[in-house]
């Protein structure tokens, strides 16, 4: 079964800090550069969670 990492915005979408806190937690999780990331978006286009998935 796959190990997931998921961020969802804070409020209601997520902030740039976030983002970068999401990317940083990632990589340190041996998240490899070609992962795909999955993201809900908002109907007013923002990012409203991420989900990567973790290495075994």
């Amino acid at each position: 079964m796959a190990h997931t990492m998921r961020a969802t915005g804070r409020w209601k979408n997520l902030t740039f800090d976030e983002l970068e806190d999401f990317v940083r937690r990632a990589r340190e999780a041996g998240v490899r550069n070609d992962e795909e990331v999955v993201a809900l978006i908002s109907t007013s286009g923002k990012i409203k969670e991420l989900e990567v998935e973790l290495p075994d």
